[in-house]
C-alpha cells in the first residue's frame, strides 16, 4: 500500500473516532437525553414555579385507594410581590390548609422573592380528607392562586411508607386520627375492685349483735325445758 493510501486511511480513521467522541459527549448530557425530574413541576407566569409535586397518602397504603392525602411541593415566586396560594384540588377532592402547628389558615403565602414548601415536618400542609387515587400512578392536581390564576399538574401517587416501614416520603403523608379511649363503666352490683368481701360471721351494721346484753327492765324470752 503507497504512502499516500496510509495516510488517508489514518486520516478517515482519526475523524471517525472524533465523530464517534463527539456524539458520545452530546448524548451523555441531560439536555441532549431530554432528562426530566420524576416529580411533577408547573410554572404559572413568569414568576410563579411549583416543583416537586407529589401527592401522599398514608402509610402502607397501595394501588386504588380512597383517603387522606397529602399535597407536597415547593413554590418559589421571582416577583417583588407575595402571591397567595386558596385553593388545591387532588382528583377533584378539596384540601385544607394547616400551618406548621397545625392551626386552619384560608391560604399560604408565598414571599415575594422567596419560596414556601407544603408538606413535612415544620412546614404548612394541604390535606384532602378524602382523594380517590392510585398510589403508583398519577393524580390531577390544581393549584388556584388569589389573583385568579390556576395551574394544574399530573402529580405523582406515593405513599407515605411501604409494608417495610420505610419510603421516600415517609413523614409527609397526613397524621393519623388519634382514637379515643372509651371510657370504663361499673356494672350495677358488681365488687368494686380491691374491695373486701365480709368475713363468715360479721356484723352487719345496723343490725342487732348475736348474744348482746338484754337492756334492764325487759324479760327475756323462756328457754323450754329439754325432756
Amino acid at each position: 500500500m503507497s504512502r499516500s493510501l496510509r495516510r488517508g486511511s489514518i486520516a478517515a480513521l482519526a475523524a471517525i473516532a472524533i465523530a464517534s467522541l463527539s456524539s458520545c459527549a452530546a448524548g451523555n448530557t441531560p439536555d441532549t437525553l431530554q432528562i426530566k425530574p420524576d416529580n411533577a413541576a408547573a410554572t404559572l407566569g413568569t414568576n410563579l414555579r411549583l416543583n416537586n409535586i407529589v401527592v401522599v397518602t398514608g402509610e402502607g397504603a397501595s394501588g386504588d385507594h380512597t383517603g387522606p392525602a397529602n399535597v407536597v411541593v415547593n413554590i418559589a415566586n421571582t416577583a417583588d410581590a407575595p402571591a397567595e396560594l386558596q385553593s388545591v384540588t387532588v382528583g377533584g377532592a378539596a384540601t385544607t390548609f394547616a400551618d406548621a402547628a397545625g392551626a386552619p389558615l384560608s391560604g399560604i403565602v408565598v414571599p415575594a422573592r422567596g419560596a414556601v414548601v407544603i408538606g413535612g415536618q415544620g412546614n404548612p400542609s394541604a390535606t384532602a380528607a378524602s382523594a380517590t387515587v392510585h398510589v403508583g400512578g398519577f393524580a390531577p392536581t390544581v393549584f388556584t392562586f388569589k389573583d385568579g390564576q390556576k395551574v394544574e399538574a399530573q402529580a405523582a401517587v406515593s405513599p407515605d411508607s411501604g409494608a417495610d416501614g420505610r419510603g421516600l416520603y415517609k413523614g409527609f403523608g397526613p397524621t393519623p386520627s388519634p382514637t379515643a379511649t372509651p371510657a370504663k363503666t361499673t356494672t350495677p352490683g358488681a365488687a368494686t375492685p380491691g374491695a373486701t368481701a365480709p368475713a363468715p360471721g360479721a356484723t352487719t351494721p345496723g343490725a342487732p349483735a348475736t348474744g348482746a346484753a338484754v337492756p334492764a327492765g325487759t324479760t327475756a324470752p323462756a328457754v323450754p325445758a329439754a325432756h
